[in-house]
This record gives C-alpha cells, sequence and structure tokens, in this order.
C-alpha cells in the first residue's frame, strides 16, 4: 500500500480511490478564463486541477483563482525554482517540479523547505522528454530512454527532498510510449511507497490519446498500480475527464452513474441504435438516474438481447421498429423504437 497525502480536501494514496485530475488549457495569467475553466472541470467530475505557472504574473494569479473554485490547484513548475516559491505562497495546494529542468540542489531544497513549512505536497513529475542523458552523446543523436531511466531520475530527486526531511511527495513517471510508461511504473512500485501519479504524456488526439491512454493506465490500475490519474488528450479537458471515469467504471474501481451496454449492430438491426443510444446518453446527463451506478442495455436483435445482457438492471433487445424491455434478463413487456429512451431512463 502507498502513503497516504492529503492535498486540499483530498486524500491521495492509501485505500483512498483513485483520484481523477486534468489541467488547464487557459493562460493563467487571464484568472477570468483559468476560473472558467476550473469551473466546467469541477462540474463534468475533475478532482484535482493543474495550471500552468510559467511567469511570476501567473504565480500571482493563483490567489485570486484559488479563492473561485472548490477543488484543489496544483502549480506547474519549470525551469525556475523561484516561481514554485511564488505558487507557494499564493496558495497553490500542490506543486508539481520536473527534474529534467529543476536540478541544482540547494533550489530543490529551498522549495521543499517552504513546502513543508506551509504543508503542501510536491510532485516529482518525470517526463521521458526532459530527463537529463546518463552519458554524453554525439551532437544530434538521442537515447531511447527506458523505464529504468525514469525511475533513476525520480529516485534521484526523492533522495534530495528527504535531506530536507520532506515527505510529502507524489511521482508520476511519464513517455509518450506506452510500454515504457508501463515498465517505468512497474518498476517503481516495487522500490517505493510514494503515491503514484499515472498517465502517457503527450498521448494526441482524442481518437489515439484515448487508446494510448486507456492500454497504459488501465493495464497499471489493474496490477494495483496508481492512485491518482490524468488522461493527457490535444482537446477539451472535460474530454480527459470522461475519460478517466470511463477507465476508473470500467475497471471497477469508482462508479460515476449508468454503465451503458450497446452492441456494434449489423445487418439484423433493424432500429436505428446509433441514434438511440446517442439519445439515450443524452437523456440520461438530464434524467433522476443520472448518478445511479446502473447497467442499461441497448441491443440491436436478438442475437444481442436479453441472453448477453443478462446482468444488466434494465435493457430493450430491438426487432422491427420495436423490442422488448426486459429487467435483470427477464422479459417485461414490447415497446415502440420511439418510446425506447423514456422507458429506459423513466
Amino acid at each position: 500500500m502507498t502513503k497516504q497525502i492529503k492535498i486540499g480536501k483530498i486524500r491521495i494514496g492509501g485505500r483512498s480511490p483513485v483520484v481523477i485530475q486534468s489541467m488547464t488549457k487557459t493562460d493563467t495569467r487571464d484568472v477570468a478564463a483559468t476560473v472558467r475553466q476550473i469551473k466546467e472541470l469541477e462540474k463534468c467530475g475533475c478532482e484535482l486541477v493543474r495550471v500552468a505557472v510559467k511567469d511570476f504574473q501567473a504565480a500571482s494569479a493563483l490567489k485570486k483563482i484559488k479563492k473561485k473554485i472548490k477543488i484543489p490547484l496544483a502549480a506547474d513548475i519549470h525551469f525556475d525554482h523561484r516561481l514554485a516559491i511564488a505558487a507557494i505562497e499564493n496558495g497553490a495546494d500542490k506543486i508539481r517540479l520536473n527534474p529534467g529542468n529543476i536540478r541544482r540542489e540547494e533550489h530543490i531544497i529551498e522549495v521543499a523547505k517552504l513546502a513543508k513549512k506551509r504543508r503542501v505536497p510536491i510532485r516529482v513529475g518525470v517526463n521521458s522528454g526532459s530527463i537529463p542523458s546518463p552519458f554524453p552523446l554525439p551532437k544530434g543523436e538521442r537515447v531511447r530512454v527506458r523505464g529504468s531511466d525514469l525511475v533513476k531520475a525520480a529516485l534521484d530527486y526523492i533522495k534530495v527532498l528527504e535531506k530536507a526531511r520532506f515527505y510529502d511527495i507524489i511521482v508520476s513517471l511519464k513517455a509518450s510510449d506506452v510500454l515504457t510508461t508501463i515498465e517505468a511504473c512497474r518498476i517503481f512500485s516495487k522500490r517505493s511507497r510514494y503515491p503514484l501519479h499515472l498517465g502517457i504524456t503527450a498521448a494526441g488526439p482524442v481518437s489515439t490519446g484515448l487508446i494510448k491512454s486507456s492500454i497504459g493506465i488501465g493495464a497499471l490500475l489493474l496490477e494495483g498500480i496508481g492512485d491518482t490519474i490524468r488522461v493527457s488528450l490535444t482537446g477539451d479537458p472535460c474530454e480527459e475527464v470522461a475519460a478517466a471515469k470511463n477507465i476508473l467504471q470500467a475497471l471497477g474501481l469508482r462508479r460515476f452513474g449508468p454503465d451503458i451496454i450497446s452492441c456494434p449492430t449489423c445487418g439484423r438491426c433493424q432500429v436505428d441504435l446509433r441514434r438511440i443510444v446517442a439519445d439515450l446518453a443524452i437523456s440520461l446527463q438530464l434524467s433522476a438516474i443520472s448518478q445511479k451506478p446502473i447497467k442499461i442495455a441497448v441491443m440491436g436483435c436478438e442475437v444481442n438481447g436479453p441472453g448477453e445482457a443478462k446482468d444488466a438492471d434494465i435493457g430493450i433487445a430491438f426487432g422491427k421498429g420495436a423490442g422488448v424491455l426486459f429487467k435483470k434478463g427477464k422479459i417485461i413487456k414490447r415497446v415502440k423504437a420511439k418510446d425506447a429512451v423514456k422507458e429506459l431512463t423513466q
């Protein structure tokens, strides 16, 4: 079991549920835009939000942002340790430091001492693209980063933080390569009890990023590795949160509401199942059962009917223009296709 770390009102690690994170895509110096996006993230289920702090103006903006949001605020720091100090002084609930570009021991210790005084956890955020090479390379050449390289960078950094008697540490070991990320997290989890933040860095657009993230994050969570996750996508941050919730729900680690089971359709299907499922998804957001952890099945024919979805709480198996409503595998009545969504959400 990993160590439990408190961040604002939430806890990461130990026996706590896996926490969902995202990051704003606004200029942090624009307080109004950043607060607006954080409120959207709060509404869609984000539990911890990170913002980029690229200069002192952004660090100063944290104080105003913090007053207007509910979830804990993490500051993403690179290159200049003084930005971390300014972020802590302006109310950040958590700091992310990059071992690849904030390296001087005295700077790390200076940040750690203030973070300890203010009880602000630090994430040691190791990325494959920014860790120093273990040996000199000819100009223009790069060595392939291994999972063990990411782990070494994290452990070396942790030693410096512990030298300052700082132990409220969370670690992330991220590569854009899924297998490297998995390898790194497996190695680290055997060598340390500090909580792990999971994610595939620079995963790409939604279409491919979802696949990479689901494989990498999902594989590790199935092994009991990981305490908090961020699905990094080139898109709307609420899509990151939705993806994280879907991953956790698919693995049975958390439940956020109804789970829709629907068949892919084939030549047997005689209704517009795609439209029905889309309408159902929208209606569920507004219905009284939007927060209930129930399983709803929508099947296109008798092959994918109550038999294959017998564990669903409620569902419909369609024939020509109509279908049968069933609950827990037992057929209840016949319903028309146009009434399907209403029957499933009432």
